[in-house]
């Protein structure tokens, strides 16, 4: 390897590891693990119909219907982001980039909701508020210590 090759391997290899270390501790975990369920669940909702979720199909023709298309694209990528999205939360992996991914697709769905106010009982954006700030919680803070991240950081 040439000098200027081993530079930019040992550049990008600093930037991975700045993307995974983290020094917040336990209290990431207590983030992490609850709103990693919460996605994954609203994920699989969309992807599998599972705990009275529409499915892909259905959830896609609803997408469309409100502004998202095309509706099974919208719909698949939602679900995943929000299902493998919240995997990677509960298990610390990627923390980073996966509640980054989790911000953006709650900000998609505080659209749909702001029309009708605040409250979640009016069908208002709360709770894709406080899902989106947790999710930046986790984007700036990491993973924390107990984290798989570690263990990618060390390799």
């Amino acid at each position: 390897m040439t000098t200027a090759n081993a530079a930019r391997h040992q550049a990008s290899m600093s930037k991975l590891k700045a993307l995974l270390v983290s020094n917040a501790g336990a209290s990431a975990l207590v983030l992490r693990v609850p709103l990693g369920v919460i996605l994954a669940a609203h994920g699989s909702q969309k992807l599998f119909g599972w705990f009275g979720g529409y499915g892909l199909e259905a959830t896609g023709q609803w997408m469309a219907s409100v502004g998202f298309a095309p509706g099974y694209l919208m719909a698949l990528m939602a679900g995943s982001a929000e299902f493998f999205g919240g995997l990677a939360l509960i298990l610390g992996l990627l923390t980073r980039p996966a509640a980054a991914v989790a911000a953006f697709t709650m900000l998609m769905a505080m659209t749909v909701h702001l029309g009708n106010g605040l409250f979640v009982s009016n069908n208002g954006y709360e709770f894709a508020l406080i899902l989106l700030a947790a999710s930046l919680s986790l984007v700036f803070s990491g993973g924390g210590k107990l984290a798989l991240d570690n263990q990618l950081a060390k390799s």
